[in-house]
């Protein structure tokens, strides 16, 4: 059944229509979601307009050029002609999500340099706007059993909950705890990202994203785009929850979206990689864990932590910036995100794995 994002001028939300959907079908749809009778339809990056008027209401929508199925609409109503980037807030939850925008402070643009592999997708001096993204894999795994958190208080434990080496670890692992089940919340997310960016270009400007703002939705919205610290703040106010990530190298606790939210989820980041932490209850299966906590008992957080030392101990994480780097194209060895990028950029080798040397 195709789902379909639909961005309004007062918040976002997803619709489910059958197979045999109509045109008519969505137009009632976007209605219902908006209470916009009269309105324009945009789709795709950059922006291009939907002329569902231009075909038969009973047309199906699978009969269209376009294939809505897990894209988003973005609608302006045409009396008033709002900015679809600035519109009202809306109540935090799961299932409708508020288009505003996080304010990016100082604090947290220094942490999307130093929170991602910046040489690699957002170092506009190492890269340039045109360059393919680079893959680059993690030489190891967790050594041994995973490290579980007992909490006997809970009745349950506190596991990692691991994700592929797919460069969607980011969107994947804040997919799995906000929106489990859902196949296709890698790509929701994405386009999440690049129409907040879009609709707020004073705020997500060429200096904040180390590169132009429309490279950069183009970018992210490819399947080889890693996410680091801006899309977790822009997902983490969208979907009116706190994120926090623990960095397993220096143990530190990143906190996005702290206020005006009562839930939030637990991410982990080893240098390269981002899984997610859940809550499982004893002698229970993945499918009751608890991905979502409230915020305001931080039992979590402490333990959340207690497990990373953990994984530390286990050596689970990247040194960005000083690994050992093979290049997969001509077979060189470099060291450190600097040369990699250097490398990536000089020579159009994109396809790297980290090594033991």
């Amino acid at each position: 059944m195709p789902r379909i994002r639909v961005r309004g001028p007062e918040g976002t939300s997803t619709i489910t229509l059958p197979d045999d959907a109509k045109i008519s079908d969505l137009i009632s749809e976007i209605t219902s979601k908006t209470s916009l009778t009269n309105f324009d339809i945009k789709y795709g990056y950059p922006p291009k307009p939907l002329l569902l008027s231009q075909s038969e209401p009973s047309l199906p929508l699978s009969k269209l050029d376009v294939k809505l199925n897990g894209e988003q609409l973005t609608i302006s109503s045409r009396e008033e002609r709002k900015s679809v980037g600035s519109p009202k807030s809306t109540s935090p939850s799961n299932s409708k999500i508020s288009s505003t925008p996080p304010q990016v402070k100082d604090r947290q643009t220094a942490e999307a340099k130093s929170f991602s592999f910046s040489g690699m997708h957002g170092d506009a001096k190492n890269r340039s706007n045109s360059a393919a993204p680079v893959s680059l894999s993690r030489k190891r795994g967790i050594a041994g059993d995973v490290p579980e958190i007992p909490i006997p208080e809970l009745q349950a434990t506190l596991v990692l909950r691991v994700m592929p080496d797919d460069n969607s670890c980011l969107f994947r692992a804040f997919g799995t705890a906000v929106l489990p089940g859902d196949d296709l919340s890698m790509h929701e997310l994405r386009s999440v990202v690049a129409s907040t960016i879009q609709g707020n270009p004073e705020l997500y400007s060429k200096v904040v994203l180390e590169q132009e703002p429309d490279d950069y939705c183009r970018w992210i919205q490819t399947s080889e785009a890693w996410g680091g610290a801006i899309e977790m703040g822009i997902l983490a106010e969208a979907f009116g929850i706190e994120v926090v990530c623990v960095d397993v190298q220096s143990l530190s606790i990143h906190k996005f979206h702290e206020s005006g939210s009562n839930n939030r989820c637990v991410l982990v980041y080893s240098g390269i990689h981002y899984d997610m932490l859940a809550l499982s209850p004893f002698s229970s299966t993945p499918e009751n864990d608890v991905r979502v906590f409230d915020k305001s008992d931080d039992t979590i957080i402490a333990k959340a932590v207690e497990l990373c030392s953990k994984l530390r101990e286990k050596h689970y994480y990247t040194d960005t910036g000083g690994m050992a780097i093979k290049c997969k194209d001509c077979g060189v060895i470099i060291h450190g995100e600097a040369q990699a990028a250097a490398h990536a950029q000089q020579l159009g080798h994109y396809n790297m794995a980290e090594v033991d040397t």
